[in-house]
């Protein structure tokens, strides 16, 4: 291990390489910032350009460089105007919006800041001491484990649910399970649920999902309330852009449990920093007191670390099976797997016995991409809060015009602009119906994964039988369940009272 970190080192902190790095995390991080642009298309488009440096550790370097800077730069746009591009960044909106529109945008970022910071470079230290050990660990799980580890995510809706809205969150849950399965399954190549529409067979983009439900009703709601618009216009001043001495230790706890947590979801293959967020979200929801629990949602700091950390930690997560196994951790480790295909590497369990500088050389940078993002982005904080500052009559089309951009660009396809402008007049309706939205996003995202990977294990399996067979299987269905019931019972005792 001591031999792998010195070439790793040697490796990471040559000249050339720490450029990879610093263009990488800045190229990721205004990539990130974009509504509906996220680090899967910029790599997409960057791999030529790191086939061309011959070096396969200078290639994957800048490439991871781009991925955890899109990730670190998501949450700007998720809290400044509310319209998350990449997946991972969904739940920071939730607590980091509201803390933007009550005039907190340079607190929101400088806490966001520094978890993502701190989960990457805990992570990046856990990967370093762990990842021969995890690689083993992530064997264990196959297709039944997988299904009851996105049901154990779905139980995360109990987390988004208010006092008596259990029943409208779980179905939106439902709801968003349902557009999931539009298109060509996996298992099967027939088409469902298209309507006879072409167009549809390959599914719904996620982009034109997240963009319809959540960048669309904010535009049509500062339209039809001019009152609202006005008084976010009063509220946009630049100001306490520090966090105090009580707001740090309030979320010290926070940043090291989801550091943790984060980091061992985004070693399990499949699922990644958007899981990592929301089941971060949810469990110290879960967690805080009953009076900070009631802030959630509403601008809680704890609310706002607690995603980010996660995401940040579970982007590093991400790189265990894919280093060690072969097996893509998220979307975006698939397309890195394939630029390491390119580059004449073959991840797998002999990877650190074979080209051990690149494996310690891209752990290397991830600690040292932390920095740099550290360094880019908190003195940029007070120009990029400025953003609200911009009167609202420009920036609702510079959002719309965005939205579209990313709608269209991820498939080519006119027909994902009217399909995103449908999803934006149904979203202002439930938002009206006091329906919330997050549950939805969590079944459209899990809903594939969950599909999949129950056929799978019934397959291999006798029908249902292998919830029995399995007990790792069981036993997170079990956890699964006492998540679900448990923030019901807790609400009904308090009602009682």
């Amino acid at each position: 291990m001591l031999d792998g970190l010195y070439l790793g080192l040697s490796a990471a902190i040559s000249p050339f390489n720490i450029l990879m790095v610093f263009i990488g995390c800045f190229l990721g991080t205004f990539i990130g910032m974009l509504p509906g642009l996220g680090p899967m298309s910029i790599i997409a488009i960057m791999i030529p350009i790191a086939l061309q440096l011959g070096d396969p550790a200078s290639a994957l370097i800048l490439l991871s460089g781009v991925y955890y800077g899109a990730i670190f730069g998501g949450s700007t746009s998720s809290i400044l105007i509310n319209a998350p591009g990449v997946a991972g960044t969904v739940a920071s909106s939730f607590d980091g919006y509201p803390m933007a529109r009550a005039g907190m945008a340079g607190k929101a970022l400088t806490i966001a800041a520094i978890s993502s910071f701190a989960g990457g470079t805990i992570g990046a230290l856990l990967l370093m001491i762990f990842a021969p050990v995890l690689s083993s660990v992530a064997k264990l799980f196959w297709s039944a484990e997988y299904f009851a580890l996105m049901v154990l995510g779905l139980t995360a809706i109990a987390a988004f649910a208010g006092r008596g809205k259990v029943l409208k969150a779980l179905m939106m849950t439902v709801f968003g399970v349902m557009l999931a399965t539009v298109g060509e399954s996996a298992l099967h190549n027939a088409a469902r649920f298209t309507l006879g529409i072409m167009d549809l067979q390959s599914g719904i983009y996620f982009v034109t999902l997240v963009m319809g439900l959540f960048a669309l009703p904010e535009a049509i709601f500062l339209v039809l309330d001019r009152r609202r618009s006005d008084a976010m216009e009063n509220n946009n001043k630049i100001e306490n852009l520090r966090i105090s001495r009580d707001e740090a230790r309030e979320i010290a706890p926070v940043i090291g449990r989801q550091s943790v947590l984060g980091f061992l979801v985004g070693v399990l293959p499949g699922a990644g920093a958007t899981m990592a967020s929301f089941l971060g979200y949810g469990i110290e929801r879960n967690l805080a007191p009953a009076g900070e629990r009631e802030k959630f949602g509403k601008g809680s700091i704890r609310g706002l670390a607690a995603p980010e950390t996660a995401n940040n930690a579970a982007c590093t997560g991400s790189f265990v099976p894919m280093l060690t196994l072969g097996i893509p951790g998220s979307g975006t480790t698939a397309i890195l797997l394939g630029a390491l295909v390119a580059l004449s590497v073959t991840p797998g369990p002999r990877l650190m016995e074979d080209q051990p500088e690149v494996f310690w050389a891209v752990i290397i940078s991830m600690y040292l991409g932390n920095v740099v993002l550290l360094i880019l982005n908190l003195p940029l904080i007070p120009y990029i809060a400025k953003l609200l500052t911009v009167p609202r009559f420009y920036l609702i089309p510079f959002v719309v015009f965005f939205s579209l951009i990313g709608a269209y660009i991820g498939q080519n396809n006119p027909t994902e602009l009217l399909i995103m402008i449908a999803l934006g007049c149904m979203a202002t309706v439930l938002r009206f119906g006091g329906f919330p939205l997050p549950p939805l996003i969590i079944g459209f995202i899990l809903g594939g994964m969950l599909e999949d990977n129950l056929g799978r294990a019934m397959r291999n399996a006798n029908g249902l039988d292998f919830i029995w067979e399995r007990p790792m299987t069981l036993g997170i269905l079990l956890l699964a369940l006492v998540l679900l019931v448990y923030p019901v019972w807790r609400d009904r005792i308090k009602a009682r009272a």
